[in-house]
Order: C-alpha cells, then sequence, then structure tokens
C-alpha cells in the first residue's frame, strides 16, 4: 500500500497509459485524486491485482496497447467493500512495484505499476559482462607477450603497472610472463551507447506546436545508431529504442554493462523564452557548472529522474545524497579529459550545419553524464521552445544533418584515438607506422620518461599533444617536438 496517502474523496480514473519496454511494461493511471492502493500477484494462471480504494473506471481499457508487453488481458471491476479492482493477465514471470506521483504542469494524480522481467535487458543482443571481462583479459595477456618478446623483458616483470599515477593500466595483467604464440589481433569494434532522452511517462519539453522532446530525440538517435552501425569498426547500442521510460542512473548502467567506449545522450533544449536557438554540447563538471543556463538546464533534466520512482521515495534530496557518496577517482578525470576532447570535435561539426547557442563545451552537473569510466556526453540538438526550431527539429533532413554531425565529431576523435584491440587500432598499426617524430606509449612509461628519452623538457611534450594533465594509456601515439 502506498505510504502516507489518504483519499479524502473518491477518486475517479480518467485513463489509463501502456509503455513497454524490453525489459518492463509501465501502466499509468490517471486519477481526479490521491487513492490508497494495494498491488498483489496471484497464481495459476499469473495475474496481478490492483486494488484502488474510493475509486472509480470512466475509461475504456480495451484500446491499451498490449502488444509486446507482459500483459495478455486488461479486466476491471468493482472490489468487494467498495472500490475499483483492476486484474492484469500475465505472460511471464514479472516483478510488480507501484509508486504515486503527485501533480505537475502536465498531468494530475497518477498511480504507477511498474512490471519488471527478471533477468532480461533494455537494450537487444547484451553484451554478457563475464564474457566481455574474459575477452578482455586475453587482449591483456595478447599486449603483454608481445611486449615481452619485442623488448625482451624477462619473466616475472610486471607488463601492466601504474607509474606514479601517470599512466593508467586497463586491468591488472597477468603475473606471468611467459611467451606464446602470437594471437590474430581482436578487431573489435568501437561501441558507442546512444541514449534517446526522456521517454514513456516523461515526455521531455514540449515545443509551441505541440512536438515532445521524447519523440524528436529518438528519431535523431536512430539515425545517430544506423550511421555508427553502417561504419567499419564501429557498433551502436540504442540505450532507448521506443517509448517507454529509463531512469537516468539506469541508462549509464546499461552503457557499462554493454561495455561502451563512449556514451552520447540526446536531448532537445528548452527555455522559458521563445527566443534561444541553436545547439549545445555538455560534458560533466564535478565542481559545478560553466554558466547560469547549464546549471538551470541540468536541474531540469535531472528532474525528470523523479518521475522513476526509485525505491518509491521522491525526493530530490535525497537521490543528492546518494549521488553525493559516489567517489569518483582518478579515471574520472581522464574520463573527462576524453569527454571534453570528443565535446570540442562534435560541436565544431555541429556548428556547420546549425547555429551554435555556445561556442565551447559547457559543463553541468548531468545525472545521466555521471559515469566514471566512460567519456560521455550530452548534447542539446537544438532549442524545441523556438518555434524555427522546433519546426526544422521535426524534419527528417535537418534530423540526418544533426545525426551525421554528431558521428563526424565521434569519428574523428577515435580515429585519432583508438582504443587498444579495435580495428581502428589495428589499421593505425598497419598503415601508419610510428615516425621518428612520433612515440607510442607501452605499459609503464611515464610523461617524464618519455620527455628525457626523445631529449625535450614535459612541459613541451604535454603542448604538442593538447595534454593537459598527467594522464597518458596504452597504445596512444604522442608527437615528438623538434628540440
Amino acid at each position: 500500500m502506498v505510504a502516507g496517502v489518504s483519499s479524502l474523496q473518491a477518486a475517479t480514473v480518467e485513463s489509463m497509459r501502456l509503455w513497454a519496454a524490453p525489459d518492463h511494461a509501465r501502466l499509468v493511471f490517471d486519477l481526479t485524486a490521491a487513492a490508497n492502493a494495494n498491488v498483489f500477484s496471484l497464481e495459476n494462471p499469473s495475474r496481478l491485482v490492483i486494488d484502488l480504494d474510493e475509486s472509480y473506471l470512466d475509461t475504456d481499457v480495451s484500446t491499451l496497447p498490449l502488444d509486446g508487453s507482459a500483459i495478455d488481458e486488461v479486466r476491471t471491476g468493482v472490489r468487494d467493500g467498495g472500490g475499483l479492482r483492476v486484474v492484469l493477465e500475465l505472460n511471464r514471470e514479472i516483478s510488480p512495484r507501484h509508486f504515486a506521483l503527485p501533480p505537475n504542469d502536465q498531468y494530475g494524480h497518477r498511480l504507477v505499476v511498474d512490471l519488471e522481467y527478471p533477468g532480461e535487458s533494455a537494450v537487444e543482443n547484451p553484451i554478457d559482462p563475464i564474457e566481455a571481462m574474459i575477452r578482455d583479459q586475453e587482449i591483456l595477456a595478447q599486449r603483454a607477450n608481445a611486449q615481452a618478446r619485442a623488448q625482451g623483458q624477462s619473466q616475472g616483470q610486471s607488463q601492466g603497472q601504474v607509474v606514479a599515477e601517470e599512466v593508467v593500466s586497463p586491468a591488472v595483467e597477468p603475473t606471468t610472463t611467459a611467451v606464446q604464440p602470437a594471437q590474430p589481433h581482436p578487431q573489435r569494434d568501437i561501441i558507442i551507447a546512444v541514449d534517446a532522452g526522456h521517454g514513456g511517462e516523461d515526455p521531455g519539453a514540449i515545443g509551441p506546436s505541440g512536438t515532445r522532446e521524447k519523440d524528436v530525440v529518438l528519431e535523431i538517435a536512430r539515425r545517430l545508431a544506423a550511421e555508427v552501425n553502417g561504419t567499419r569498426g564501429f557498433k551502436a547500442v540504442l540505450i532507448r529504442d521506443g517509448d517507454y521510460y529509463l531512469g537516468l542512473r539506469q541508462r549509464t548502467q546499461l552503457a557499462r554493462d554493454q561495455k561502451a567506449d563512449f556514451f552520447v545522450s540526446i536531448h532537445a533544449d528548452a527555455f522559458t523564452s521563445p527566443r534561444p536557438q541553436g545547439s549545445s554540447v555538455y560534458a560533466l563538471s564535478q565542481r559545478g557548472a560553466t554558466s547560469e543556463t547549464a546549471q538551470w538546464l541540468a536541474d531540469s533534466e535531472n528532474r525528470s529522474d523523479l518521475i522513476g520512482g526509485v525505491d518509491g521515495n521522491l525526493s530530490l534530496r535525497d537521490k543528492d545524497q546518494v549521488l553525493r557518496g559516489v567517489l569518483l577517482d582518478l579515471t574520472m578525470t581522464a574520463t573527462l579529459n576524453d569527454s571534453l576532447s570528443i565535446g570540442g570535435q562534435v560541436l565544431d561539426q555541429l556548428g556547420r550545419i546549425n547555429r551554435l547557442h555556445k561556442s565551447r563545451v559547457e559543463q553541468a552537473g548531468f545525472m545521466v553524464l555521471k559515469s566514471p569510466d566512460i567519456p560521455s556526453l550530452l548534447i542539446e540538438v537544438g532549442f524545441i521552445s523556438n518555434p524555427d526550431e522546433e519546426r526544422r527539429l521535426r524534419d527528417p533532413v535537418h534530423q540526418r544533418g544533426l545525426s551525421t554531425a554528431i558521428f563526424n565529431g565521434l569519428r574523428d576523435h577515435f580515429e585519432r584515438n583508438p582504443p587498444p584491440a579495435s580495428l581502428l587500432a589495428w589499421q593505425r598499426d598497419n598503415q601508419r607506422r610510428p615516425s621518428g617524430n612520433e612515440y607510442r606509449i607501452q605499459s609503464g612509461d611515464t610523461l617524464s620518461a618519455i620527455a628525457v628519452r626523445h631529449g625535450v623538457p614535459v612541459n613541451q611534450l604535454k603542448q604538442a599533444n593538447d595534454i593537459n594533465g598527467d594522464v597518458i594509456r596504452v597504445g596512444q601515439v604522442l608527437r615528438i617536438p623538434r628540440s
């Protein structure tokens, strides 16, 4: 039963809405007043019963789109002793949860019932994390063996040690360096997680003509995913591929489960005035927003997570306490630097086909970007609150232009900085051997040691390679400036 909710008057169910996702279904009751609810399961056959105290039905449940959900049929009736009973006939195992939502600018009182499917993933053909871990260990072992042969290192020497916290090793190398036959290069795809913002119960911003942000960004996300999948060496994972809701933290977790190399969240901007227009690119800020607009936008986007009803607790303050409990380590620094670098290239590409609202990458505390191990960007493709831009955001040609610009920026970065074991890294190794003025970073390298080896000052080496801190990566190619 929903705690702390008492009905002072009879409630009417004015409508019922259903969204089907790959890993759950969400049923929303629109009520004229708050109502106590009791939700429980029955077996043989499998059913979910929803009892609403002192409530009446004033909608046709036969119009609910049940396809793709765990619900075969919806039956309603008057419960013994008064009130409304809704029975869901189920076709699969579910784990139910429910919570109430108070009125907002769009809806009145609501009861939300989630039917979660145990063991299912929100993305198609999910990557098994255990298999991915084994794959990565095999890649590391192959690299360690090849390095041992090339450098003649003695058995027992560590191949992946972090020196003075200047080089970030992806994982601890195997304890043995016994030489084994060379294995084929993995030539793996670079995985891009494409996240369409909002969805389902959360429509996002709504334009003057009624265009919903959740619809526009899903179309752009699908076009972006198609471009990624159409390019050799890349693979897209659509975090949301339908009209359903996903929590902000769930989105980044799905990207992590998919072993994504990059996470991009697509949104359409909105403001209280219809005048602002143009595209913006945001990366995470650990110290606050870089502008008042960025802070306002981050607050409005993060507020959408209230719709998720996490643990039935709708207090944003409580969620901030959870977020404050997340410790971001040195990896976050490297991830943020990558995000800013990629963001600059994406912004440059967007500026070629659309007006820019901001000429640099903004930083704000977006919850959806708070992943310590995956470089991430949030892209506001335009202001849906601007009538002219709203019209363009609905145009398939403009949507395609936006998706192409975003991918061009991502591709430019990864062609210059391909992840180890990727196809792009293999192509670079075979087609672009380091010349005398280039050096490929090996396990155990530090910036200071590389600078001494090539006789150049560390600061000059950093400047030539646009390195702000001391973090370098195995496989990265450095330009060696002339001393």
